[in-house]
């Protein structure tokens, strides 16, 4: 089966959820699938729900914990492209089926990698892997060579009402 390149960008809430969703309908369908997340660290809810599929749907994280705030650290620049070439070597090992780069749109737009070693990512994907990139802010030329592109609208946010991220529904 041939595999697309899938980008989930934009300012609305949903594009991890969407990523996340696919990585569960694939593990039900016996695909093999590999999550990379640039920006966080932690024992998210969703990570805890992950633990149930391992050996199916493995996750690793390549963010520091904390918000990137102006220029990127070295070790910040050094962790996300450790990231980005263990989804290299993922891509080209043949053993994945999905392979899910979660937030490496914002990576590219806050300086921690340049977009050219996605889009040489995005070139080396082999046949039949299907690879999602998500996050907001997708380069233009990410977004040109992506075979379905997602942006989510912000319409209307509780958030702007105060409301902070709830433990099981935002985090």
């Amino acid at each position: 089966m041939k595999g697309y390149i899938q980008v989930y960008t934009g300012d609305g809430k949903g594009k991890t959820t969407a990523a996340l969703g696919l990585s569960l309908r694939a593990a039900g369908a016996g695909k093999k699938v590999y999550i990379a997340q640039f920006l966080k660290q932690g024992d998210y809810s969703e990570i805890k729900a992950l633990k149930q599929f391992s050996g199916v749907i493995v996750l690793e994280q390549f963010g520091l914990g904390q918000f990137v705030k102006g220029q990127p650290t070295q070790a910040e620049i050094n962790a996300a492209r450790d990231g980005l070439e263990k989804a290299r070597q993922v891509l080209s090992s043949g053993d994945y089926d999905v392979v899910i780069l979660e937030e490496a749109n914002v990576a590219v737009a806050i300086g921690l990698f340049p977009v050219e070693d996605l889009m040489d990512i995005i070139r080396q994907k082999p046949e039949h892997v299907e690879l999602v990139i998500t996050g907001r802010g997708a380069a233009p030329e990410v977004m040109e060579k992506a075979d379905l592109v997602t942006e989510m609208k912000a319409v209307k946010h509780y958030y702007d009402k105060g409301v902070q991220a709830r433990i099981g529904i935002e985090k």
